[in-house]
């Protein structure tokens, strides 16, 4: 893990806490809609799972356990095989438009219509928002390209 210059060394589970805190206070400022804690274990989610809670229950936002998390382009499937996430949301519409997107997925799977393209269009119409900061959001939707 990360190392300061006296050496200190911060264990794993310090070092994913700091990372939901952070993911937390974006949700909680509206910076964005969902954030995702790592993907951990379900042992390494026992021990999250207090401190987590607490860090939601502090900055007024809801979390929702997700043991299936949706796979895309971001991860590799063995990146997130077997584990968990915790979804940060302030909103109940944020999480129903995931469980919306996973939805469609197993309509698509179930079709045999589920390839790259069918992923990055559903993924780039519904779920990349939640990923990406407002003004990439912003940028997206209105066709704005840097180059």
């Amino acid at each position: 893990m990360a190392k300061a210059k006296d050496n200190l060394k911060i264990d794993g589970i310090s070092f994913q806490l700091g990372m939901i805190n952070c993911f937390v206070e974006m949700v909680a400022c509206g910076v964005k809609k969902l954030a995702l804690s790592p993907p951990l274990s379900p042992e390494d989610y026992k021990k999250i799972e207090k401190p987590s809670n607490e860090i939601v229950n502090g900055f007024d936002i809801q979390s929702y356990l997700e043991k299936s998390l949706l796979l895309t382009d971001l991860q590799s499937e063995d990146f997130i095989r077997g584990k968990w996430s915790v979804l940060y949301f302030k909103d109940n519409d944020v999480l129903e438009a995931y469980l919306q997107l996973k939805r469609k997925k197993k309509t698509l799977e179930d079709a045999d219509q589920y390839n790259k393209a069918a992923r990055k269009r559903e993924a780039g119409r519904k779920f990349c928002p939640f990923f990406i900061n407002w003004l990439f959001a912003y940028l997206n939707q209105n066709r704005f390209t840097f180059f």
